[in-house]
């Protein structure tokens, strides 16, 4: 490195402490092994509901079907939510899937040899269908176990898995993200706004490599690396994370105050 971006990775590391230190914790996103029978439309999550025969059937059913996010709907600050939900059959609830009856006849339609998690390949009227993965879990539940279900029911800071520059925003309380998608939970107007700065970008560009066409894969590994102070003033971000598109420059400029960087140091930065 030369001399400014020692200097610039020396600021950032002595005022900050490294995500993975902080007491938050990060995840990925759910990974079903079959997204075309697990994510649904609300039109078809209307008419699973519909099939239900008793109100308490629906109730645990509407329970069941949670909104969800993928990666391609995250943006900068917001999201668009494109009316997609998640059959949500975690391993680590120990669902009953003789409990929904609706369920359980919608996922059926894709047939045993699609949802059964052997790795087996069949033949079908001709066709070669390949199993999801091995795995110890049942046939109507999702591929991954989820065992941390709980944190999807809190706000959290979520982002999708490739990006040209950072595109962090908040979700609220109840909604799911699909793997690769990424979330920080508990959520923080502050780290939201320091992870879409300049700097911290700069700072977890620096840790991999860029794909062709300017891509990064803002992976985990990279993302709990970058070091934040762990005092930082909740007011410090808080009006302006109410427009924070319109206030980025602010944003960026408040950033550089935290870790102490000089003019030359943020220009240099700002050229990147």
């Amino acid at each position: 490195m030369s001399p400014i971006e020692q200097s610039i990775k020396a600021k950032i590391e002595k005022i900050g402490t490294p995500l993975k230190d902080w007491d938050i914790n990060i995840y990925r996103g759910v990974l079903t092994g079959f997204n075309d029978a697990f994510i649904i439309s609300g039109e078809k999550r209307k008419e699973i509901l519909a099939k239900c025969k008793s109100v308490d059937e629906r109730k645990r059913t509407d329970d069941l079907i949670r909104p969800i996010l993928r990666g391609r709907d995250i943006k900068r600050y917001s999201y668009e939510y494109a009316d997609l939900y998640l059959i949500a059959t975690f391993p680590a609830k120990h669902y009953d899937i003789e409990e929904y009856p609706a369920v359980k006849d919608y996922l059926l339609s894709f047939g045993m040899e699609r949802l059964e998690q052997t790795g087996k390949e069949h033949t079908i009227n001709g066709e070669k269908i390949k199993a999801r993965k091995k795995t110890n879990n049942k046939w109507f539940e999702t591929q991954d176990s989820i065992s941390y279900w709980d944190e999807f029911n809190k706000p959290k800071i979520i982002w999708g898995n490739l990006n040209l520059s950072a595109t962090y925003t908040l979700a609220p309380a109840g909604m799911m993200i699909n793997a690769p998608a990424t979330m920080i939970v508990p959520a923080s107007e502050s780290l939201l706004c320091i992870l879409n700065s300049k700097l911290a970008d700069y700072y977890i560009r620096n840790l991999g490599v860029t794909r062709n066409g300017g891509y990064f894969e803002y992976k985990p590994m990279f993302i709990e690396q970058l070091p934040v102070p762990q005092n930082i003033d909740e007011n410090l971000f808080k009006e302006l994370s109410k427009k924070e598109l319109d206030n980025e420059k602010e944003i960026d400029r408040k950033v550089y105050e935290l870790y102490g960087l000089t003019k030359d140091e943020i220009l240099f930065v700002e050229m990147m």
